[in-house]
């Protein structure tokens, strides 16, 4: 199984090096957090398809689901509070960027009315967290209105990747081919996810 990272999956620091990645490609967001979890749980598919049990040398999926959205929800509070913090500087360099300034209104609008999909949808999108967590610091969004989303978006992201690398390895074994395509069905949620957060935004009817 991909020699590159054959040792790395079959060791207990797997969940180590996943959680790592997930916490901090909030601010680098070029960490391929994503294609270690789909690695790691083809991995553990495919050493257990046809026997019923998972070698011991292999991860534990829902083990490796648990760090994988426990790490992506304490990223988001992580980089949510630095940007509340960030104070005047932070908010110029908001101000300068027309994509996070258009990120932050939509984000807040979407909170100010009681719902936040726009978080989950973004959490698959590139730099989509990112933009999404630093937005809602820098407008000082109530914690409680955006970090019930940010579970939800970890959860769903890491149930998406760990679901990839798991039926991957279950239908096409422990190769390559199994990894490359769970991978571009990440990056094809990705793309979608992109598109929808960049929408322009329709307007509104008036209420009556």
């Amino acid at each position: 199984m991909l020699e590159s990272v054959g040792a790395l999956t079959a060791s207990p620091w797997i969940y180590a090096v996943v959680a790592v990645s997930v916490l901090f490609d909030v601010f680098l967001p070029l960490l391929p957090s994503g294609v270690l979890v789909i690695t790691a749980a083809t991995a553990a598919a495919a050493a257990g398809s046809g026997t019923g049990r998972v070698p011991r040398d292999v991860p534990d999926l829902l083990l490796l689901l648990l760090c994988a959205a426990t790490a992506s929800v304490l990223g988001d509070l992580v980089a949510y509070r630095v940007a509340r913090r960030g104070g005047e500087r932070l908010d110029r360099a908001i101000a300068r960027s027309r994509r996070l300034t258009s990120a932050q209104e939509r984000l807040g609008a979407a909170l100010s009315r009681g719902g936040g999909v726009l978080v989950v949808i973004a959490r698959f999108a590139p730099a989509g967290r990112s933009i999404v967590s630093l937005g809602a610091g820098a407008a000082h969004r109530r914690v409680r209105d955006f970090l019930p989303w940010s579970a939800l978006a970890g959860v769903a992201w890491a149930g998406y990747s760990v679901g990839l690398g798991y039926f991957g390895g279950q239908w096409l074994g422990a190769t390559w081919l199994a990894t490359g395509v769970s991978v571009l069905a990440l990056f094809a949620a990705g793309a979608a996810a992109a598109y929808l957060v960049r929408r322009p935004r329709e307007a509104a009817a008036p209420t009556p």
